[in-house]
């Protein structure tokens, strides 16, 4: 019967990479994220959303590279030696790379750990991992008509 119970009270969890943008921590489903890499440079393109910073070259594919910081309203790009950019995988295999202040480190949130939520656009929900509230981006809002 205690196995039963155990089984009952076993919960779904999610691994997200938490990462600083400005002085907020953000999680991002690892299922999105292909690769995190130093920050390189970023050949520039013209005409383009403010927000969209350019495209690198990472292992012979063209990547378009999005600061996250622009996209969400808030102040420019600090490049420190933390900076790095997460590739992310989107359908159809195309790839974009935002650029965060830092990556801190990877978590596992349960659902019980999560609140959904509405409370703008590029946040899903609201993850709780120990004392500290991660905002978790919801990938599609923050891509959506940039590529």
């Amino acid at each position: 019967m205690a196995n039963n119970n155990y089984e009952v009270s076993e919960v779904e969890s999610k691994q997200y990479i938490v990462v600083m943008v400005g002085n907020e921590q953000y999680g991002i489903d690892i299922s999105y994220i292909d690769n995190i890499v130093r920050m390189q440079k970023i050949t520039r393109v013209p005409k383009v959303q403010p927000y969209f910073t350019g495209v690198i070259n990472l292992r012979g594919e063209v990547v378009p590279i999005m600061s996250l910081r622009k996209k969400m309203d808030l102040a420019d790009d600090v490049f420190t030696n933390a900076s790095r950019i997460i590739i992310l995988k989107l359908e159809d295999n195309a790839s974009i790379g935002i650029i965060v202040d830092e990556v801190k480190e990877v978590v596992n949130l349960g659902e019980d750990e999560i609140d959904k939520t509405n409370k703008g656009k590029f946040i899903d929900a609201v993850g709780k991992h120990g004392n500290e509230l991660i905002s978790l981006l919801a990938i599609n809002s923050i891509v959506e008509d940039d590529i």
